[in-house]
């Protein structure tokens, strides 16, 4: 008969075995798939909110430069998938600004790259007055687009649906054909 003792200690050696058992059988067991967060869905001004900040982050341009397209392009990549309306406005918007700023500085350049090629031949500094008023003209135009990015995201806030010149209706068939 066994003693008090040895009771204990068995009933301890088979305890210590079924824990050692349910860790196996935890260990092996598949893990738990959790289900995908629920997106909320956008209120209508949310939508609008959201919209107008992507055209109004044109402003961050007058600091740092080039952020305004990078922040519309976050707000898209963010919300391409829940809004049609907000991913619609923030691409247009980071379209128009590409253009505008890439344009503007290629054209910038090739007039100042032709100057100096002409001036090889002394030509180029009869070049040099158009040439800074080219520049100065040009560089008008960013301004120009921080109105029109200003006037969009006002739009936008009042629920419109802007679309830019000659950028919103070529974004606007290129983001219907991806969706279909």
């Amino acid at each position: 008969m066994p003693t008090d003792e040895e009771k204990k200690e068995s009933d301890q050696v088979e305890e210590t075995n079924e824990a050692e058992e349910v860790l196996v059988e935890n260990s092996e067991s598949p893990p738990e798939q959790l289900p995908p967060p629920a997106e909320e869905p956008i209120s209508p001004s949310q939508e609008h909110n959201w919209a107008m900040l992507s055209h109004l982050s044109i402003l961050l341009n007058l600091f740092t430069g080039f952020l305004g397209p990078v922040v519309a392009l976050i707000i898209y990549l963010v919300y391409k998938d829940r809004s049609r309306y907000i991913a619609y406005q923030s691409l247009q918007y980071t379209i128009f600004q590409l253009v505008v700023w890439v344009g503007v500085g290629l054209v910038i350049g090739a007039i100042w790259l032709i100057t100096l090629a002409l001036s090889i031949f002394l030509i180029g500094l009869l070049c040099v007055p158009f040439s800074l008023l080219a520049t100065l003209f040009l560089l008008v135009v960013p301004l120009g687009s921080l109105v029109y990015g200003v006037y969009a995201g006002i739009q936008c806030s009042h629920g419109e649906d802007f679309r830019y010149w000659l950028v919103g209706d070529w974004v606007r068939g290129t983001y219907e054909n991806e969706n279909h």
